[in-house]
This record gives structure tokens, C-alpha cells and sequence, in this order.
């Protein structure tokens, strides 16, 4: 199991160093990412408010960002999804052994962003599919990647997608991402919240989490938004 540790805000080029980095060294090349196909099956935009998706992979903090700079998406919150309310706590869910995965809630106007299309960003940048119980420098069951359904028609989206993108070998091993039912959200303490640009210049932030975004304005120019969005940590 390994923690990450939270850094106070620091100038880019100290950020980098305390990374073993400098300010020229890339940390990830544009070749190193695909946009995927789009799902053949997804929702019908015909909503008329808002609904919600809750994702899992790896960090929250990456997670959130990348959600935040997704047009269509009104609102998302780092928690904890998959065990009891009792041990949704970050220095709980930390050990590993609670059952919780950390999380996003995504708040999202399906006439603008469909379900599937927040899976192919999802697929596409925000987590490696393919790693089992980890993701980057994090290991622990905490940490897998969980695609947490709110009901039946996300529930086929999902596993659709994940055979559709199995059939086409877009990965070169297997997808480990479960598709399992939601049963609650916990949100994440507020420090937690909207950490990607309350400290753009953390290490952790700049060399796992930056990227991720890069690459969405990269692959997705139209889905893009500069802006963050405001996180209501009193969301229920």
C-alpha cells in the first residue's frame, strides 16, 4: 500500500526538481495516447436535468480534474464508493482493506455529454485499464478501477463498451475495470476537493495528474473547457 504524501504549493521549476525533473522533460509523449472509438451503444439524450456517474481509477485527484474539463459536466466531487459510511475516511480507506474505492461523483447534463461519451474520456485518459488493483505510483485495492452503475441502462453501456473495446483490442492486455452496482457515495474530505488546481504545482499533481488533462484537450479539443468547476463537497 503506498500513501501519497501532500505537498504544500511550490514554484514549477522546484515542483519538477523535487521530482527528479526538469522544466523540459515530458511526462508523457502525445504518442503515448489514443482517443477510442465511441461507444456503439449509449444513452439517448433526451434528459431533462441532470444526471450523475460515479467513476473509480487510481487517484481522485486525476480523476477530478479530467471530469471538471469535460464540457456538459456541472459538478464533481472526490469520495469513496464501494464499502460502509463507517470507514469513509481517507486515512481508513488508505489501508486498503475497507472495501472503498477512491472515487468521483460526476454531475452531468446528458444534452450536452452523454454517458458513454464520459466513458470513452474516461478510457481514453484518465486511468490504464489494464492495471489491477493500482494505477501510476499508487498500489492497493483502493485504488482499482470501478465503473460504479446507478441503473440498468448504465449498467449495459458499461459492459458494452468494455466488450467493445476488448473485441478491438485497443488495449494490449486485458481490461480489469469492474462494473458493479452503486451502492453509496461518501465525498472525500474537503482538502481533497478540487486539489488538481488548489495545487497545480504538487509533484504527484505535475507528474501524473497535468498529463491526463493535457491529454484530454489534446484528444478531445471539443469537449474541452478551460474553466474548473466548483465542487460542492454538500452534495448528498
Amino acid at each position: 500500500m503506498i500513501r501519497r504524501i501532500v505537498f504544500h504549493a511550490l514554484p514549477l521549476t522546484a515542483a519538477l526538481m523535487l521530482a527528479g525533473l526538469t522544466a523540459c522533460t515530458p511526462t508523457a509523449a502525445a504518442s503515448d495516447v489514443v482517443k477510442l472509438p465511441a461507444p456503439t451503444a449509449d444513452a439517448v439524450k433526451t434528459a431533462q436535468s441532470d444526471e450523475t456517474a460515479v467513476l473509480a481509477g487510481g487517484c481522485f485527484w486525476g480523476i477530478e480534474a479530467v471530469f471538471e474539463h469535460v464540457r456538459g459536466v456541472h459538478k464533481v466531487v472526490a469520495g469513496y464508493s464501494g464499502g460502509n459510511a463507517g470507514t469513509a475516511s481517507y486515512e481508513q480507506v488508505s489501508d486498503g482493506d475497507t472495501g472503498h474505492a477512491e472515487s468521483v461523483r460526476i454531475q452531468f447534463d446528458p444534452k450536452q455529454v452523454s454517458y458513454g461519451t464520459l466513458l470513452q474520456v474516461f478510457f481514453s485518459v484518465a486511468l490504464d485499464p489494464t492495471e489491477l488493483n493500482r494505477q501510476g505510483p499508487d498500489s492497493g485495492t483502493q485504488y482499482r478501477s470501478v465503473i460504479f452503475y446507478g441503473n440498468d441502462e448504465q449498467k449495459t453501456i458499461a459492459a458494452s463498451y468494455i466488450a467493445q473495446l476488448t473485441a478491438a483490442k485497443a488495449f494490449p492486455a486485458p481490461i480489469v475495470t469492474q462494473v458493479v452496482p452503486l451502492k453509496a457515495f461518501y465525498p472525500a474530505e474537503a482538502y481533497h476537493q478540487h486539489y488538481f488546481s488548489e495545487h497545480p504545482y504538487n509533484p504527484y499533481i505535475v507528474i501524473n495528474d497535468a498529463p491526463k488533462v493535457a491529454h484530454l484537450q489534446q484528444l478531445f479539443p471539443v469537449l474541452y473547457q478551460p474553466a474548473q468547476q466548483v465542487v460542492d463537497v454538500q452534495l448528498h
